[in-house]
């Protein structure tokens, strides 16, 4: 599996919902201020490169990991 981070201000309604029928599964980690919700797609390993595809043809901004990152190290990486 594969985990994409992306931040929740940074999607329109429509980049979430495309994003969201690529992937098997979507979370959102909802923080407080000062920092901002996470949007988490976890993708399966053959559909890695078509959901990069697709971020890239929105232009968005993400991180991406083999391993499910906790709530902690999502917090630690906006700090």
């Amino acid at each position: 599996m594969w985990y994409f981070t992306v931040r929740q201000e940074e999607l329109t309604n429509r980049q979430y919902r495309l994003l969201q029928e690529k992937a098997k599964l979507t979370e959102v980690e909802l923080f407080n201020e000062p920092y901002n919700n996470l949007c988490l797609f976890e993708v399966e390993r053959e559909d890695y490169s078509t959901f990069v595809d697709a971020l890239d043809l929105e232009g968005l901004n993400y991180e991406v990991v083999n391993e499910r990152p906790t709530r902690e190290q999502l917090l630690d990486s906006m700090r």
